[in-house]
């Protein structure tokens, strides 16, 4: 099977919470939206945001667990540019997790949670390379 993703899925309470934190925050611009779900396009593959009512009947999962058990993130080219990109996410709907602050191995990352609660990490790893596309490349 082809290592890649195709789209992320977050089950939300209410789209304009959640448009205004992705849409006014990250500052991305929904490719679609109707009354139940917005879509993002990404480098690479699609976020959407869609009423957990609508998730739940059509994955016919009723007991969907709340978010918390893992973190989706953002990376950004400059240290300087953590805490600047966590602020505004903050301002526009987001909840401090985690302060900006430098982990052992280096870098510079912070925490913060969208009006629903999914956990994002936005962070600089010195030794992830971000290309002009937006696609960052692990290398140890």
């Amino acid at each position: 099977m082809q290592a890649q993703m195709s789209v992320i899925t977050l089950g939300v309470a209410a789209l304009a919470p959640s448009r205004r934190f992705y849409a006014e925050g990250f500052g991305w611009a929904p490719v679609f939206e109707n009354p139940e779900i917005l879509f993002y396009q990404l480098n690479g593959f699609v976020l959407g945001t869609w009423l957990e009512s609508a998730l739940a009947a059509d994955s016919q999962r009723a007991d969907q667990a709340r978010p918390g058990a893992f973190a989706l993130a953002h990376n950004v080219a400059r240290a300087e540019d953590v805490a600047p990109a966590m602020h505004r996410l903050v301002a526009h709907g987001g909840s401090l997790l985690r302060a900006a602050d430098a982990p052992p191995h280096g870098g510079m990352r912070g925490y913060v949670a969208d009006p629903d609660g999914h956990a994002w990490e936005i962070a600089f790893n010195p030794s992830w390379p971000i290309s002009p596309e937006g696609y960052v490349r692990f290398a140890p």
